[in-house]
């Protein structure tokens, strides 16, 4: 707190003044919380500050802590798990009265703060350079079903093309595996054929991570066409691992390509074994 900061605290309570209204709490903590300049002790008060508000808004507020790293990398790391606590904190009911009815009452009121911090944290994402940390919270607040959707929803807006920045898309794929299911499978697999190498790598990892046996034909048609010795490698992997068979008709030209690899082959039966 600076010299003025403490005068005019000092001077607004001689004179009883109530506090500033909450928006304007929030705006001030913002701007400081989200400044990569800003002094470390300046941003990890204002953050502290909008964790201990619980709403919404300052919710919204604490997400803009993600999208800025800073030295030492120990100090990242501390401001923003306080960051990701006040947020999901804002989502989240708190201690329940025993009374039934206040009980409800509260529930209803936390479940509604969720859906709006949720929210917040979805347009975040749609914008945002990396999603380790808004990630983190959707898990934290919603169930496996809810998650996957919201996963789902934010891998279908990018395609296979050309993109300055993959790591969101890898790291939706990477967060997929925890949650496998049917619609998720076929979205992933369609960024088996990414023009960037690291992003189809994931992609195989992630579809074996959703354990379907019907993805093989998908993954043998993806290593026949792959230049990549690594991702050659990694599906190779994953049908060892898996026990999946190579479709018949995909075996000689699964073979052919799996020359370049770590010694993997087809044997007789269709099973990829080293």
């Amino acid at each position: 707190m600076g010299l003025f900061d403490f005068l005019k605290k000092k001077e607004d309570g001689k004179k009883g003044s109530t506090p500033p209204p909450a928006d304007k709490k929030v705006a001030g903590h913002a701007k400081v919380a989200g400044d990569k300049r800003a002094q470390t002790y300046d941003r990890m008060e204002s953050l502290q500050a909008l964790a201990e508000m619980k709403t919404p808004d300052s919710a919204a507020a604490l997400l803009k802590r993600f999208s800025f790293s800073i030295d030492p990398s120990i100090t990242d790391s501390e401001e923003k798990e306080l960051a990701f606590a006040g947020i999901v904190e804002a989502g989240r009911p708190g201690d329940l009265p025993k009374d039934e009815k206040e009980r409800d009452a509260m529930l209803a009121e936390a479940a509604a703060r969720r859906d709006k911090v949720v929210e917040a944290t979805r347009t975040y994402c749609e914008k945002a350079e990396q999603l380790t940390w808004p990630l983190k919270v959707l898990r934290e607040l919603l169930d496996d079903d809810a998650y996957r959707d919201e996963l789902i929803d934010m891998l279908a807006r990018f395609d296979t093309e050309y993109a300055r920045n993959v790591e969101p898309k890898i790291q939706l794929l990477v967060a997929l595996e925890e949650v496998p299911g049917e619609e998720s499978r076929e979205v992933v697999e369609q960024f088996l054929e990414d023009v960037n190498e690291t992003v189809r790598f994931h992609a195989a990892e992630s579809t074996f991570a959703h354990g379907n046996p019907e993805s093989a034909a998908v993954l043998c048609k993806m290593i026949i066409s792959e230049e990549s010795v690594r991702v050659k490698n990694k599906v190779a992997e994953g049908f060892t691992r898996r026990g999946w068979t190579v479709p018949a008709d995909q075996r000689d030209s699964v073979t052919k390509a799996l020359r370049d690899t770590e010694s993997y082959r087809v044997d007789a039966s269709g099973k990829v074994v080293r």
